[in-house]
């Protein structure tokens, strides 16, 4: 079974282009026929009633006495007086010689009359017969051309399957390609037509130049990654053994701490911006136990939840796993913690897991609807409370739609917000 896209394709164009060629060459000869078919017919009707004419006529001068005959379609009579007249039926009575039509009720009769030494000879022909047939050749030409047209519509779809099929087989090959494919010539295929061969080579070579690009960014991006752990690892590294120092001044732990917390975290948004800049992995899928992913998540941000005397509770039982990646999780878990706190001055931070939804809620300032479509946005922020560059929630963004994770957000100015993360039944990744 056919099935016509809506949309304008490249195959439905060319055979609406087809019936359109054919509603223009067959509607013309279509009109041509249905006029010439009444010319026609009138010829025909006039050449019959010529020859009855001289039929009649042959035939009285061999026998005066003759008697014309009188049938259902043609009439024929021989006037010689004023009485023969009156006998003729009344509607061809008085006609001079010549060609005539007249009308009877709903009859129709083509009338020929011609007057040889004072007689007057009528033929009248009923064309009701070729009415009839004329009526029959019109609809014919017109379900024809219906025809026609339909069927030139169908065999130009087929036909355009055929003739843009190399077109679909290489859309069919591109779809399949990676950005990072190394094979050079793909897509070009030793049978393909000139035409698509050279869309296949430029292709093949656009293909080329993003592999390239791509080389040098991911050359780029792991000599910025290394250049930047090394001194964030140094950093972390000095502030562990400075903190091991005996009888080290509280205020001076309190310090390094700092410095450790913000080292932290800097390498985590490194990563975070890594995976936005190149969009891979972040790990293995594995099974998961949520709510130890979610303790490791707040760890880092615990001094604050302590300091702001937040109620921080997680109603997820331990046992409780999911078969995901645990880094993505974790990178989620933090930015969205992260905001809950840094929104939040009193009140609860709540963590929840219910048929495959975990819901991340908070007593904060809540969002204002007008900033809701933008939330996702990179480096917008709805408030200037707390700090960050505003890129936590497109990190979130991101590795949810990567991962087909669904992400959804509730929130009341002055009271709340909830983000919910819902995981696919038979994630795989």
């Amino acid at each position: 079974m056919l099935k016509f896209p809506i949309e304008h394709s490249l195959r439905y164009r060319v055979a609406v282009a087809l019936a359109t060629f054919s509603i223009f060459i067959v509607g013309t000869l279509c009109i041509i026929l249905y006029f010439a078919s009444d010319n026609i017919e009138e010829a025909h009707i006039e050449q019959v009633i010529e020859m009855e004419m001289d039929h009649l006529v042959q035939r009285y001068q061999k026998h005066s006495d003759f008697i014309s005959q009188v049938g259902s379609h043609l009439k024929s009579y021989v006037i010689h007086t004023i009485d023969d007249e009156l006998q003729i039926p009344a509607y061809l009575r008085g006609m001079s010689s010549g060609y005539h039509r007249i009308y009877y009720g709903i009859e129709d009769f083509h009338v020929l009359v011609r007057t040889i030494d004072e007689v007057k000879f009528l033929v009248a022909y009923r064309i009701t017969l070729h009415q009839q047939r004329l009526s029959k050749l019109r609809l014919l030409i017109l379900l024809s051309w219906v025809v026609v047209v339909a069927i030139a519509f169908i065999v130009g779809y087929l036909l355009a399957g055929i003739l843009v099929k190399q077109v679909t087989d290489l859309a069919d090959r591109v779809s399949l390609l990676a950005p990072g494919d190394l094979q050079v010539g793909l897509l070009t295929q030793p049978d393909m037509d000139e035409e698509v061969a050279q869309l296949a080579r430029a292709l093949d070579d656009y293909q080329n130049r993003i592999r390239r690009m791509l080389q040098r960014e991911q050359e780029f991006t792991a000599n910025i990654s290394h250049e930047l752990r090394t001194p964030i690892t140094t950093i972390l590294t000095s502030c562990e053994l400075l903190t091991a120092i005996p009888d080290l001044p509280t205020r001076a732990y309190h310090r390094i701490k700092m410095v450790e917390s913000a080292a932290t975290r800097m390498g985590e948004q490194l990563q975070a911006l890594l995976f936005l800049a190149r969009e891979q992995s972040l790990g293995v899928v594995e099974p998961v136990a949520i709510a130890e992913c979610v303790f490791d998540a707040v760890e880092p941000i615990c001094t604050e939840i302590y300091r702001k005397r937040l109620n921080f509770e997680v109603n997820i039982a331990p046992s409780v796993t999911v078969t995901l990646n645990r880094q993505a999780l974790h990178t989620a878990l933090m930015n969205l913690l992260r905001n809950a706190v840094q929104y939040t001055e009193q009140g609860f931070i709540r963590v929840e897991f219910n048929n495959r939804r975990l819901s991340i809620s908070d007593s904060g300032i809540g969002i204002e609807p007008a900033y809701l479509p933008l939330l996702y946005e990179r480096f917008f922020r709805g408030s200037t409370q707390g700090e960050g560059l505003g890129i936590g929630l497109a990190i979130v963004k991101r590795i949810c739609n990567y991962y087909d994770w669904l992400i959804e957000v509730d929130s009341t100015p002055g009271k709340g917000t909830t983000f919910h993360i819902t995981f696919p039944e038979n994630f795989k990744r």
